[in-house]
C-alpha cells in the first residue's frame, strides 16, 4: 500500500513541480527581456518533458535500463495515440502545414535514427528476443548534438516570424512576470519536486513490477508512461477544448522530439544503456504509430473525431499486445 501511495506521490510531485519549474523560468526569462515566442519554444518545451528527464535518468544512474528506455517509448506511443486521440474527440484537430512540413517528418526521422541506434543494424534477432541491445554513450551524445541543433533552429526560426509579427504592427502576447524572489523560489522548488518525485516512482514503480512479477519494460510503457505524459495530456486537452486545438500536435510532436534527442540522450551520456529485444519492438511501434498520425494529418491537415477514435483503439490493442507478450 506504501508503495502505491509513493507512486501517486511521486507523480504529484514531478507534475507540480514541472508546473512551477515552468512558471518560474518563464517569469525569470521575462525579467531578463527574452522574447515570449522564444520561452515557449524552450522553457515551456523542456518543462513538460520535466517528468519523463526525471524518471529516465534517475533509472539510467540506478542501472533500471529498461525503465529508462520504456519510459521515453512509451510517453511517445501514449502522446500520439491517446492525448492526439483524445483530443481529436473533443475537437477535431486543424493542423498547421510547417509543424507537417518540418516538425513532424524530424520526430520520425531521429525515431529512425534512435531505431538503427539501437540495433547497430543488426534486425535478425528483434522478433525472437534472444540478444540485448546497447544505447551507447558516443550515440547519446549525438542525439544531445542532434538536441541543441533542434532548439537553435526553433528559436531563430521563432525569431524571425516574431520580427515579421513585428513589421506587421500586430500586438504581441505578454506573460505576467513574477517578483525575482518568487521566480527563484519557484524554479528551485520545481527542480526538487522534480527530482524527488522522479526517485518516487522509480523506485516504487520497480517495486510493484517486482511484486506482480512484471517487467520494467511493461510498467514504464503503462504506467509511468501515464504518469509521466500526463502534463502533455493536460495542456492538449485544454487547448482543443479552448478552440486551441492546433496546438495539440505541436505539443505533442515536440514533447516526443525533446524525450528522444533530450532524455535518451542525457541518460545515454551518463551510462550506456542496454536494453532487451523488446524496447526495440517498441520503437518499431511507435515508428508505425507517427507514420499513422502523419499519413492521417497530411491527407485533410487535420484529425477528425473518427480517427481520434481509431488512435485509441490503436493504444487498446497495443497496451494487450505488451500485456499478453
Amino acid at each position: 500500500m506504501i508503495t502505491y501511495l509513493l507512486l501517486i506521490i511521486g507523480f504529484f510531485l514531478l507534475i507540480k513541480g514541472a508546473d512551477f519549474f515552468v512558471d518560474g523560468s518563464s517569469s525569470a526569462a521575462k525579467l531578463l527581456r527574452v522574447p515570449s515566442i522564444v520561452i515557449g519554444l524552450t522553457v515551456v518545451a523542456f518543462g513538460t518533458s520535466m517528468p519523463e528527464a526525471s524518471v529516465s535518468i534517475t533509472a539510467a544512474l540506478q542501472g533500471k535500463n529498461d525503465l529508462a528506455v520504456s519510459n521515453v517509448i512509451g510517453s511517445n506511443i501514449f502522446n500520439l495515440m491517446v492525448v492526439l486521440g483524445a483530443s481529436a474527440i473533443v475537437q477535431p484537430i486543424q493542423v498547421k502545414w510547417s509543424i507537417l512540413k518540418r516538425e513532424f517528418p524530424f520526430s520520425i526521422v531521429i525515431t529512425g535514427i534512435l531505431f538503427l541506434m539501437l540495433t547497430g543494424f543488426r534486425f535478425q534477432d528483434i522478433l525472437t528476443g534472444d540478444r540485448e541491445y546497447v544505447l551507447s554513450r558516443p550515440c547519446g551524445i549525438f542525439l544531445l548534438v542532434l538536441f541543441v541543433g533542434f532548439v537553435v533552429s526553433a528559436v531563430i526560426d521563432a525569431l524571425h516570424s516574431r520580427k515579421k509579427i513585428a513589421e506587421s504592427g500586430e500586438p504581441e502576447e505578454e506573460y505576467e512576470a513574477l517578483t525575482p524572489i518568487r521566480s527563484t523560489v519557484y524554479v528551485v522548488v520545481g527542480i526538487a519536486g522534480i527530482i524527488i518525485g522522479g526517485d518516487f516512482v522509480v523506485e516504487s514503480a520497480s517495486d510493484i513490477a517486482a511484486s506482480f512479477g512484471l517487467s520494467q519494460t511493461f510498467i514504464g510503457l503503462t504506467i509511468v508512461a501515464l504518469g509521466t505524459s500526463l502534463p502533455e495530456l493536460v495542456t492538449s486537452m485544454v487547448a482543443a477544448k479552448k478552440g486551441e486545438n492546433d496546438l495539440a500536435l505541436g505539443n505533442v510532436v515536440g514533447s516526443n522530439i525533446f524525450n528522444i534527442l533530450l532524455i535518451l540522450g542525457a541518460s545515454a551520456s551518463i551510462a550506456p544503456i542496454t536494453v532487451n529485444a523488446l524496447a526495440v519492438q517498441d520503437t518499431v511501434i511507435l515508428i508505425v504509430a507517427s507514420l499513422l498520425v502523419f499519413i492521417c494529418s497530411i491527407s485533410k491537415k487535420g484529425l477528425s473525431k473518427l480517427e481520434g477514435f481509431m488512435f485509441l483503439l490503436f493504444y487498446a490493442v497495443f497496451f494487450v499486445f505488451i500485456l499478453l507478450r
